[in-house]
């Protein structure tokens, strides 16, 4: 269990770290816009390779998988609505002090939770992976370190601009570590002592929240500070994930 909360701290830790790296280095947005990028095609090959994959050799058909992949991209999409009408959808933009006054009145608390809801299936998954009993995947932290660190950067960067100081941004940040940890430690509890069809079931959840919440936010966003050649980065992204996943 200690070991799951680790893992998810060291996984949300990247989003603190981007936060003080902007405050301290200024970083161009079409930067931002790759790493970004980078951090898509990694969520991607790790929930394809990690996730789905190993569902489907506990299962051993496609029924599990099916409910449960389908059911967390339909879960997050829902809660997405209801975040992004609030005021959260620009939650992963540096371009937050464009948005209009009155949706800035009351985005930053919607920016907070659509920040936590994108993290909790990501920590889900480690602490997925651990209860297995293959111990912690590397595909799996690198590829949300590396996603996480761009939200950190694009986000602050919104903040900043909108008047949020550094106090307050650092709170968020830590609070979202913490957040992960424990998700990373429910994700592991989750899996204590059930039948291999929950695995499976729970294994897509998480990656059907994942690609649903890649597909929403960090493509569109990575695409809108990098253009086109993050395509190229995304597939690299995607390799590095793929990669780990087979040393």
């Amino acid at each position: 269990m200690w070991e799951a909360i680790l893992w998810g701290a060291i996984a949300g830790s990247a989003s603190l770290i981007g936060a003080a790296v902007l405050m301290l280095v200024p970083v161009k947005k079409r930067i931002i816009g790759f790493i970004m990028a980078l951090g898509t095609g990694a969520l991607i090959g790790s929930t394809s390779y990690e996730l789905l994959e190993e569902a489907y050799e506990i299962s051993g058909g496609l029924q599990e998988e099916a409910i449960g992949f389908l059911g967390g991209a339909v879960i997050f999409t829902i809660l997405d609505i209801v975040i992004s009408r609030s005021g959260g959808k620009n939650r992963k933009s540096s371009r937050l002090h464009e948005t209009h006054n009155k949706e800035k009145k009351g985005s930053g608390l919607a920016i907070f939770a659509g920040t936590v809801m994108d993290a909790i299936p990501e920590s889900a998954m480690i602490g997925l992976s651990l209860a297995s009993g293959g111990g912690a995947s590397t595909a799996l932290i690198v590829s949300i370190f590396i996603s996480n660190f761009p939200e950190g950067l694009s986000s602050t960067s919104g903040m900043q601009s909108s008047g949020y100081s550094r106090k307050r941004i650092i709170i968020m940040w830590i609070a979202v570590m913490v957040i992960s940890a424990l998700s990373a430690l429910i994700g592991a509890a989750l899996l204590q002592d059930t039948s291999a069809s929950t695995r499976a079931i729970l294994n897509s959840f998480a990656g059907g929240a994942i690609i649903a919440m890649v597909a929403s936010t960090m493509a569109p966003e990575a695409y809108e500070e990098g253009g086109p050649a993050v395509g190229i980065v995304t597939a690299v992204g995607m390799f590095i994930a793929f990669s780990l996943a087979h040393v």
